[in-house]
């Protein structure tokens, strides 16, 4: 079981800041999250990434670990 993390838009879009999950991969983890949460976060979910264990993913087949933060797209530069 995954502790997933949720900021900013996908905290909104989650309508919570944090929940355990039980998934396998980052790819099952994206769609039980437009499953879960719809539009709202399949937005957040395109150009945002995964933050698993401490290192970023955007690959569906990554093995998700202990603690996953779901990020969204961060603007500045």
């Amino acid at each position: 079981m995954a502790e997933v993390r949720y900021f900013a838009a996908a905290a909104d879009a989650a309508g919570r800041d944090s929940e355990r999950l039980e998934v396998a991969t980052a790819g099952e983890l994206r769609l039980h999250l437009i499953a879960a949460y719809g539009d709202a976060m399949a937005r957040v979910l395109r150009s945002g990434a995964f933050l698993i264990d401490g290192v970023v993913s955007r690959d569906d087949a990554a093995p998700i670990g202990a603690r996953v933060d779901v990020l969204p797209p961060f603007a500045g530069g």
